[in-house]
């Protein structure tokens, strides 16, 4: 996939978002974990992981034949947290608190809360295959949860 490609397809649904966040490009996500985009809050900058992001695909689907309905949905999710109107107040909840289970319970508001906003500027057609990213990717807040409950 070429990068004019890549970058049509965050235009598009950047435009489409109607989001003032500024978007960049990288190959690799610089830490430990398998991060296909960031948002920084303090910055209002999203930053794609490609490589990661093909990474993942490859991963959950066995194939890049679906890389582009993956790659505007990790970034409509990544929009979903730039556009979240609650983030600043979640944020604060969990600098604020000392209990590990409330803190996860405002980690996974803030993915959700993300996703249900990805979930509108991704065609209704593919939401089936957003699903499967979104329960693959809530997963481990899940079990966090079931392992602190």
């Amino acid at each position: 996939m070429k990068n004019l490609q890549i970058e049509n397809i965050v235009d598009t649904i950047l435009v489409q978002s109607g989001s003032s966040v500024q978007v960049e490009l990288e190959d690799f996500f610089p830490g430990d974990r398998f991060a296909g985009g960031k948002y920084n809050f303090g910055t209002h900058k999203i930053t794609l992981y490609i490589e990661e992001i093909k990474a993942q695909c490859l991963q959950l689907f066995s194939s890049l034949d679906q890389f582009e309905d993956y790659l505007a949905v990790v970034f409509a999710h990544e929009i979903g947290h730039a556009e979240d109107r609650e983030l600043a107040e979640l944020i604060q909840q969990m600098m604020e608190t000392g209990n590990d289970v409330l803190k996860k319970k405002v980690a996974l508001q803030i993915e959700m809360n993300a996703w249900d906003h990805a979930r509108m500027l991704i065609p209704e057609k593919l939401h089936p295959f957003m699903d499967t990213i979104i329960g693959y990717s809530l997963e481990p807040y899940y079990e966090a949860l079931e392992v602190s409950a």
